[in-house]
């Protein structure tokens, strides 16, 4: 694993001038929102040595370095998933390898699924927890000393100074938003509404594919985290429980200048 990051930081590593302190994935139907970013280089994963390839229609797969919010970040323009067939290794490497070029603070975005029943189509949430529902977990195996310890702490997985500077944020901005927890499931297929009714049982307001295995990498290796979902189907009532890949994009491109606004107020003030 070690070995691996090496390779690819360094590869990368030429393309990384100055100080890039803030890493960005851009999720399902926001990989628009790298428009936003002043790019400096756009690189294939396929070119970055041991990087996955993203399958998901949606997902450019691309690293993007340059500027946004006044910051010099290193942003990925779509993700990778479990479901695709890859290991939590190989979803979470990307992570590992921004934190070996210097990012400090991920900030992490994805379109889920709304199971607090308050919640509307467009709907941006602040992750405030998650509930981890994947099978696997990114840690498991022998641990890597280098990397972070054995047991990372989660008690608070999402920056509680990210979230109050982004709550400051929409108040400014005029952009409402919900906070709530987040949960992660293996996908691909979308839920059931028993599964929505047992997910909002245990906690959950939101519920996705993605981000909790991020976070917790992240974490293992003491990056400071902020999440947000946009909210891409409610369960107020059975028929708004259903849903495909294409409204989900939908539903993302039209929540991406709220969602940009708010990452770049954030970015800006740190």
């Amino acid at each position: 694993m070690l070995d691996k990051i090496q390779e690819s930081s360094k590869y990368l590593a030429p393309f990384v001038k100055g100080e890039h302190t803030i890493g960005i994935i851009l999720g399902t139907g926001l990989g628009e929102l790298g428009k936003s970013i002043e790019i400096e280089h756009a690189i294939p994963y396929m070119a970055i040595p041991n990087f996955p390839v993203s399958t998901v229609q949606g997902h450019r797969g691309e690293l993007l370095i340059g500027s946004f919010g006044g910051k010099k970040v290193i942003a990925m323009q779509g993700r990778f998933h479990y479901y695709e067939g890859y290991s939590m290794k190989e979803v979470t490497f990307p992570v590992r390898v921004m934190h070996a070029l210097g990012v400090k603070t991920l900030f992490v975005s994805n379109a889920a699924g709304g199971v607090n029943t308050n919640y509307l189509v467009g709907d941006l949430m602040i992750i405030r927890d998650h509930i981890n529902l994947f099978p696997e977990h990114p840690l498991r195996g022998k641990n890597i000393d280098e990397l972070g310890p054995r047991f990372p702490g989660m008690a608070e997985a999402y920056s509680k100074r990210l979230i109050q500077l982004a709550e400051e944020a929409g108040k400014k901005l005029n952009i409402p938003l919900q906070k709530g927890v987040y949960a992660g499931l293996q996908g691909p297929s979308f839920e059931t509404p028993a599964e929505y009714n047992w997910i909002r049982v245990i906690g959950g307001d939101a519920v996705g594919m993605s981000t909790v295995p991020e976070v917790i990498v992240a974490r293992h290796m003491d990056m400071e985290c902020f999440g947000m979902s946009v909210i891409t189907n409610s369960t107020a009532s059975e028929e708004l429980i259903k849903t495909n890949h294409t409204e989900v994009q939908d539903v993302g491109n039209h929540a991406q200048p709220r969602m940009g606004a708010i990452f770049k107020e954030i970015i800006r003030k740190l």
